[in-house]
C-alpha cells in the first residue's frame, strides 16, 4: 500500500482527528503514533527511526544516526547524519522538533553477490536470474559483501540507490595476530581480517580459522 492512500485510509478512519493511538507499519518501520507530532497529515521527526529512507529536497537519504535535543532555552530539534543515497555524501543536519518528512518512495528487491568486475559489483536475482550490475560507490560497506551473501538492493524511481546487508553475518577470521599469554583482559582487542576483506576489532582470544558474527550496521563482532 503506498504512503498516501494509507494516510487517507487513516485520515477517514478518524474522522479527521489529528493524533492516532498505537503504531503504524510502513516502509518495514513500525511508527509510533502515541505522540502529539504524528498526524493524519504526513510523518515527522517523531518517527525517526536509524536506516529509515525519507526525502530532503527532493532527494533520497538514508538516516544513519539522530540525537533529539531539548535545550533549556529555545525549541527543541533533531541533530541527524543522513547519507545521500545518490552520490553517497554523508551530512549533518539539523531538523526542528515535530517537522515533517516525507518517506522516500523506495522498493526493495533481494538479490545475491556474485562477483566484482572492475567498479561494479554483481548481483543476481535467484528468482528470475536476473543480473544487476552496481556501482561501487552505491553501496555501503563494500568491504563486507563475500559471495553468496543475500542482500536487499534499494531502487527509487528506476535507479539503484543503495544495498542493504543483513544486520549480522557471518565471517571467518584469515588473519590476525596470536594471542599472547596475559594479554586477554577484559575489553582488550584485536584487529582481525575476515574472509572478505574487511578488518574487525575482535577479543584477544578469537584465532586463525574461527568463524565470528559481526554487525554490518557499525562494522563490529557481536
Amino acid at each position: 500500500m503506498s504512503l498516501l492512500l494509507l494516510l487517507i485510509v487513516l485520515s477517514i478512519y478518524q474522522s479527521n482527528s489529528l493524533l492516532f493511538k498505537g503504531s503504524i507499519l510502513i516502509n518495514n518501520h513500525k511508527l509510533s503514533t502515541n505522540n502529539r507530532y504524528t498526524t493524519a497529515l504526513g510523518l515527522t521527526t517523531a518517527d525517526f527511526k536509524n536506516g529509515m529512507t525519507f526525502e530532503v529536497e527532493n532527494t533520497p537519504v538514508k538516516l544513519i544516526e539522530f540525537l533529539h535535543v531539548k535545550p533549556g532555552k529555545g525549541s527543541a530539534f533533531v541533530r541527524t547524519k543522513i547519507k545521500n543515497l545518490l552520490n553517497g555524501s554523508v551530512q549533518e543536519r539539523t531538523f526542528r522538533a515535530g517537522e515533517s518528512i516525507t518517506l522516500a518512495d523506495v522498493s526493495k528487491t533481494e538479490m545475491q553477490y556474485t562477483f566484482t568486475d572492475g567498479n561494479l559489483v554483481c548481483f543476481m536475482n535467484m528468482e528470475t536470474f536476473e543480473e544487476q550490475r552496481i556501482e561501487k560507490d552505491k553501496i555501503s560497506n563494500l568491504l563486507l559483501l563475500k559471495e553468496g551473501l543475500s542482500c536487499q538492493v534499494m531502487i527509487w524511481g528506476n535507479e539503484v540507490i543503495d544495498v542493504q546487508l543483513p544486520a549480522n553475518v557471518e565471517y571467518t577470521v584469515v588473519e590476525c595476530p596470536p594471542n599472547y599469554k596475559g594479554n586477554s583482559g577484559q575489553g582488550v582487542q584485536k584487529p582481525a581480517t575476515l574472509d572478505s576483506g574487511a578488518v574487525v576489532q575482535v577479543p584477544m582470544f578469537i584465532e586463525i580459522g574461527e568463524k565470528i558474527i559481526v554487525s554490518t550496521d557499525d562494522v563490529k563482532y557481536v
